[in-house]
């Protein structure tokens, strides 16, 4: 009765809002408030309704998805001889629900479970809320015991156009796309070090990294590129990486340079008694090395031989080693492929334990988006299945714990040739620079042990 009485002063004050919208507009405008850039129309149409479909549901929704529950204590009955019937009192309680609160992409609503619930069957009736309510998605967390944190978006907000760029901002701090709450998609190796991106075939793997080359490209920090499909990426972007790798001789090449760069960084922190490379000063400070991997597969696969297996083990051990002792040093990993299993070998499983921020697009079996997101997130494995082919550039993303629905921008050609236009820093590493292949002179120069 209150949630109803509640509902119909809101009602009547979105008529008194619209009636009187002549008069209030100009003055917020006046106070740096432009009405425009709110989403008055959900305010005042959509929240009302969505309300009101989640209150006159919820406890059908409750019933069918086993939600409810009897506060007696269980019973058997004797049936007969030998037959004995036991079950739960009937008329079973609803979990209390809270007023929901919107918000600018939706709206909030908590639930306050039963004792003895937990969150799991409020995940598995997401869907059936998404259909009860009429929304675009139904998110269900646990921020605190005995609660249920239900947050609903009601349109997909990933079907705007979305910019094509983004600004510089703070070192190692990439803006690469959108998220449905709102928010920018930001990667951000000074908090998460490392990440892993999967998804099939034209899910937008290779967007998500030529958007984050252009977000790093105006910044003090060294790109290395290590694609096998023969450069067909990262070939146009050449000019800004200092260094790319288009073969397996030559990603090992360049592995091992960087396994003694973080030697060399070990010894420069130890000189100055500083646990990281960020406890330097600025003008002893190394330069930031992000190494971006596409089709990591390709580092793996081996024909049989010995020769190829030798260097499928090497590939593997200098990216785990690179993963474990890189990001207080530094030297940050992007690692993206369709599918990152123990199919490919047992230090994939060790290399994908490193690499804490996760990226899943569109997957066509759910052990693919299991290996990504099933060990942080489980929730998030149905979605990552969800994600339609027309959704190209859609991905589940997992950090902090928490994981959420984003779009990364799209890269037209004019700003590959951006990227392209730009300079990479000129000292990178610690010994000197990095000669190019072509320069290089294997009588004078062999590769150091």
């Amino acid at each position: 009765m209150r949630a109803t009485l509640i509902i119909w002063v809101l009602m009547g004050l979105a008529v008194l809002a619209v009636l009187t919208r002549r008069w209030w507009e100009p003055r917020l405008e006046a106070r740096g408030w432009n009405i425009r850039d709110l989403p008055v129309r959900w305010w005042l149409v959509g929240y009302p309704q969505t309300t009101w479909r989640i209150v006159s549901t919820w406890r059908r929704v409750c019933l069918l998805n086993t939600l409810s529950m009897s506060l007696r204590s269980s019973h058997q009955r004797v049936i007969g001889g030998d037959t004995v019937v036991q079950g739960y009192a009937l008329r079973p309680r609803t979990p209390r629900l809270s007023m929901p609160m919107p918000t600018r992409q939706g709206l909030t609503v908590r639930v306050l479970m039963h004792p003895g619930q937990t969150p799991g069957p409020y995940y598995k009736a997401a869907r059936a809320m998404e259909h009860a309510w009429r929304v675009h998605h139904v998110k269900v967390t646990s921020p605190r015991r005995g609660h249920v944190l239900c947050t609903v978006t009601a349109h997909d907000p990933l079907t705007r156009a979305l910019p094509t760029g983004s600004p510089a901002g703070e070192l190692l701090t990439a803006e690469v796309g959108w998220c449905e709450e709102g928010e920018a998609f930001v990667i951000a190796f000074r908090s998460i070090p490392h990440w892993l991106i999967t998804g099939a075939t034209q899910s937008g793997k290779s967007t998500l990294l030529a958007a984050l080359i252009r977000a790093l490209a105006p910044q003090p920090v060294a790109l290395v590129g290590l694609d096998l499909k023969g450069g067909m990426e990262f070939g146009p972007l050449r000019r800004r990486l200092t260094r790319l790798a288009t073969t397996r001789a030559e990603a090992i090449e360049v592995l091992d340079r960087l396994v003694r760069e973080i030697q060399e960084r070990t010894q420069l922190c130890q000189m100055h008694q500083a646990r990281s490379i960020w406890d330097l000063s600025e003008d002893a400070r190394p330069t930031p090395i992000v190494i971006i991997v596409d089709e990591i597969a390709e580092l793996y696969l081996s024909d049989g031989s010995r020769a190829s297996r030798d260097e499928t083990d090497r590939c593997g051990t200098l990216l785990l080693r690179i993963a474990q002792l890189g990001a207080a040093l530094g030297v940050h990993l992007v690692v993206a492929g369709q599918r990152v299993g123990s199919d490919l070998g047992a230090r994939v499983t060790a290399l994908r334990s490193q690499l804490g921020g996760r990226v899943a697009h569109r997957a066509h079996d759910e052990a693919s988006a299991e290996m990504t997101l099933g060990d942080i997130a489980k929730d998030a494995v149905v979605v990552a299945q969800s994600i339609t082919e027309e959704e190209q550039g859609v991905a589940v993303i997992s950090m902090h714990g928490h994981w959420t629905r984003a779009r990364s921008h799209l890269i037209s050609a004019d700003d590959r040739a951006e990227i392209a236009a730009t300079a990479p820093p000129e000292r990178v590493f610690l010994s000197g620079p990095y000669p190019a292949p072509e320069t290089r002179n294997p009588t004078k120069e062999g590769p150091e042990e």
